[in-house]
């Protein structure tokens, strides 16, 4: 099955993001502490979020 192709800026959307919102993360851990620390934290969860999504919706998947 050949599926539907895509941009490049379409593919690489989603990792761009992703890299930017740990490289916040990652860069607010560093600055101070605070509401520094809160951002870095929520930055740096973040991926394990995304990660959490989509390994359950797959299970769900599999499931049905």
């Amino acid at each position: 099955m050949i599926g539907k192709r895509h941009s490049l800026g379409r593919i690489f959307l989603a990792p761009v993001v992703i890299a930017g919102v740990v490289a916040f993360g990652l860069i607010s851990a560093l600055l101070g502490d605070g509401i520094w620390d809160q951002a870095s934290w929520i930055a740096l969860a973040f991926p394990l979020v995304i990660l959490a999504f989509y390994v359950r919706r797959r299970t769900a998947r599999r499931q049905a």
